[in-house]
């Protein structure tokens, strides 16, 4: 049967060679399947990272809006830190299903 090989399937280097492209591509820690993971992970990641430049914005448009309209303030204030002012009552209403 290893006389049907080619010569050169024989060589040292060739044999060699191979091995180390077979271990390369399967066995290595930086293997083809890790590869194609790393680069996916990559792939969700910047997409992430564009969603929260994007957030990102929005809020610091937000954040210029508020600090210039004292209107807006005030209703954010009120809104989201239930503030008062002092001849003011405050009723929280809680909605249940």
């Amino acid at each position: 049967m290893l006389e049907r090989l080619p010569k050169f399937t024989k060589n040292f280097y060739f044999l060699f060679g191979t091995f180390f492209v077979v271990w390369m591509l399967f066995f290595d820690s930086n293997d083809i399947v890790s590869q194609f993971k790393l680069r996916k992970k990559l792939k969700d990641l910047e997409q992430e990272k564009q969603y929260y430049l994007k957030r990102k914005e929005e809020v610091e448009k937000d954040r210029k809006e508020l600090l210039t309209n004292q209107e807006l303030l005030e209703k954010f204030a009120r809104e989201k830190y239930l503030m008062k002012k002092e001849s003011e009552e405050i009723f929280i209403v809680i909605e249940e299903e």
